[in-house]
């Protein structure tokens, strides 16, 4: 893909909309949306990188109550050309085609490949990449299941969606209040550890991953760069392509 003059590539992800309250939450979502609305003049495709939402379960005819700001405004940049994406995260991995259907945004399960400008882009959420985490590599392939979704179809909903909103609560503190989670070297980082497994095989220009919560350009071997997406909870963080660079940008409130 070449990208037109002007026009920018954006990536965000880890909006985890939904915690830690229902106030918080749709003060997140109205930084978020004012955030797209300062995007959409320059951006020619957006990367939504997974963890949009803290619990998401679709039923067949049944989607989790809220977000009536953000899927408003994902609709309105769709329907105005702009070219979207997202992705699944492990907090959300179960949006199947509500987005295709109702917003016309593919959503991918998997890690994705871009080439822009003659740049290579790997792009994922980060869940279960890199070595180790065993367990949580299993309890993914096991959620994912079409098995498993179909049984958990089952329950209904008020029950399916406040279980899964419980299990959320059990990890990580996903506040702004927490404490902020930190580098812990290459050595330790699994995505870390992925991107250097992978440039041994593939060249890459970029990484392009959320998850971790942490904001950071990373330097890696042949000129390559890991991007962490950072967070909306404690960084208001997002990542810019302009053809040439990417780059870790914050964003600031328009009063």
């Amino acid at each position: 893909m070449e990208l037109p003059k002007g026009k920018k590539i954006y990536f965000a992800s880890d909006f985890h909309l939904g915690i830690p309250d229902r106030a918080t939450s749709v003060e997140r979502e109205k930084r978020i949306c004012n955030w797209l609305d300062t995007i959409k003049a320059d951006a020619a495709q957006l990367y939504l990188v997974g963890d949009l939402f803290d619990t998401w379960f679709e039923y067949k005819n049944v989607v989790p109550r809220g977000y009536t700001r953000f899927m408003g405004k994902l609709a309105e940049l769709s329907d105005s050309g702009l070219h979207i994406e997202a992705f699944t995260g492990n907090h959300d991995l179960w949006m199947l085609d509500y987005f295709q259907q109702e917003l016309g945004i593919p959503v991918h399960h998997k890690p994705i490949v871009r080439e822009i400008n003659g740049t290579r882009f790997f792009i994922a959420h980060g869940d279960g990449l890199g070595p180790g985490d065993t367990g949580y590599k299993i309890l993914k392939a096991v959620l994912r299941s079409p098995v498993s979704q179909w049984l958990y179809r089952r329950v209904h909903p008020d029950t399916g969606v406040g279980l899964a909103g419980w299990f959320s609560r059990l990890g990580p503190k996903h506040t702004a209040d927490a404490p902020v989670k930190k580098f812990l070297g290459p050595e330790k980082e699994m995505l870390v550890q992925f991107c250097l497994e992978t440039l041994n095989k593939e060249h890459f220009d970029y990484f392009v991953f959320g998850h971790r919560h942490i904001a950071i350009e990373y330097p890696l071997p042949q000129n390559s760069l890991y991007v962490n997406l950072g967070d909306w909870i404690q960084y208001d963080s997002y990542a810019e392509f302009d053809g040439e660079k990417l780059e870790l940008k914050y964003f600031t409130p328009v009063p």
